[in-house]
């Protein structure tokens, strides 16, 4: 499950669970809609909560950045978890954005807060 809140030039997407294909569609036509009425996007995720996530979306992530990676100017992954921090890592190699990985959720959304 997730949550998708908007705070100006912010997306914040919370994941709860299991992050499925379907609720990667649904942050996906969120923040392509949002994209495209903003100069730039910065996104916050929010991962504390996420258990796992499914190899679909891992795949259709890579596609996602790779296709709209030059639309974002700051990308921040809240997480404690190695591999998810591994995973964004990962997609810093296909976006223009600068992706950073915090532990603290405050620190993450001042900096995507931030000019």
């Amino acid at each position: 499950m997730i949550t998708i809140q908007k705070i100006n030039n912010l997306m914040i997407v919370a994941v709860i669970g299991e992050f499925t294909l379907s609720d990667y569609k649904e942050f996906e036509d969120q923040v392509l809609y949002r994209a495209h009425s903003e100069d730039q996007l910065n996104l916050l995720f929010d991962w504390r909560d996420m258990v796992n996530y499914t190899v679909d979306v891992a795949w259709e992530e890579i596609k996602f950045m790779r296709e709209h990676g030059s639309e974002f100017n700051r990308v921040a992954v809240v997480t404690d978890n190695q591999w998810q921090a591994w995973s964004a890592w990962v997609s810093n190699l296909f976006i223009d954005a600068d992706v950073v990985v915090f532990s603290d959720y405050d620190e993450a959304k001042e900096w995507t807060s931030g000019e």
